[in-house]
């Protein structure tokens, strides 16, 4: 991403915010179905017109999910995503950038090495 010029407002919300995480590889906050949950997010994708964010769940009210799992969230129930700079993540095995519901519908997704 390139930085903003002196005087240029920085963008704000959700989609900028999920865009950096995913370039970045960072995981982040937010609230889903009132709860709070820490997430890997893998790539943002389009179905039917809405957008949605498959990430693995790190945590949900603070604590670890039993196994890992790539989890689906629609973006208009994400309550305020915020970049969490100091956890990065790998990309998990559990994501397949070729599976076909991300078919031409892709918006971003992470690098894999």
């Amino acid at each position: 991403m390139t930085e903003p010029h002196a005087g240029e407002p920085t963008p704000s919300g959700p989609m900028p915010t999920l865009f950096e995480a995913i370039v970045r590889m960072r995981a982040i906050t937010a609230t889903y179905n009132r709860g709070a949950v820490l997430l890997a997010p893998h790539i943002l994708f389009t179905r039917h017109g809405e957008i949605y964010l498959d990430a693995v769940t790190l945590e949900r009210d603070g604590k670890p999910p039993r196994e890992e799992k790539m989890g689906t969230f629609k973006l208009d129930g994400l309550g305020a995503p915020t970049i969490v700079e100091d956890r990065p993540f790998f990309p998990s095995t559990l994501y397949d950038p070729a599976q076909e519901k991300y078919a031409g519908l892709t918006l971003l997704a992470v690098e894999r090495a």
